[in-house]
């Protein structure tokens, strides 16, 4: 004799829908350049100095010690803000493509200089602007990336971007 089994099937029918928040990161850099020592780009102005070549170019790579530093930031955790007590631009003279594994310039020979006063300037226009006045005796090599960390300890970059800008 045979019995007959019952046999139990789940079917279930939903949707995956994913949540996605897209950042863009775009960076623009100018690199002005005077004849002439200044403390910052107002003096400079106030000054009349004269004004020999101006640079304007976009882009650059995140690298990922700066991403994770950013990240530590935003939730609150321990990480050296990229403030005007710490922050810095650098320049050095390499010329290896940027990839996010790198931990700084890749340059022989390179330059750090503090922000001028009141930067990095921050919190309107969804935008953080960094800037520092290099004199004429500071980083004299041909620029060929730059990047902004955030101080000689623990010197966390933020990005960095290839560029020949003289």
């Amino acid at each position: 004799m045979m019995e007959k089994g019952l046999g139990i099937e789940k079917v279930s029918v939903g949707a995956l829908i994913p949540i996605v928040d897209l950042a863009k990161w775009k960076a623009k850099w100018t690199i002005e350049k005077f004849i002439g020592d200044y403390k910052s780009r107002e003096e400079a102005t106030q000054k009349g100095a004269e004004l020999i070549e101006k640079l304007e170019f976009e882009g650059n790579l995140l690298l990922n010690e700066g991403i994770n530093a950013m990240w530590t930031l935003i939730c609150g955790g321990t990480e050296t803000a990229f403030n005007n007590a710490n922050a810095r631009i650098g320049v050095g003279n390499g010329t290896a493509a940027a990839e996010a594994t790198q931990t700084g310039l890749q340059g022989a020979s390179t330059a750090f200089k503090a922000m001028d006063s009141g930067y990095p300037s921050y919190g309107s226009n969804q935008k953080a602007t960094f800037r520092s006045t290099f004199g004429s005796t500071e980083g004299n090599f041909a620029w060929e990336e730059i990047t902004v960390d955030n101080g000689a300890t623990p010197n966390k970059n933020l990005n960095r971007k290839v560029q020949a800008m003289g």
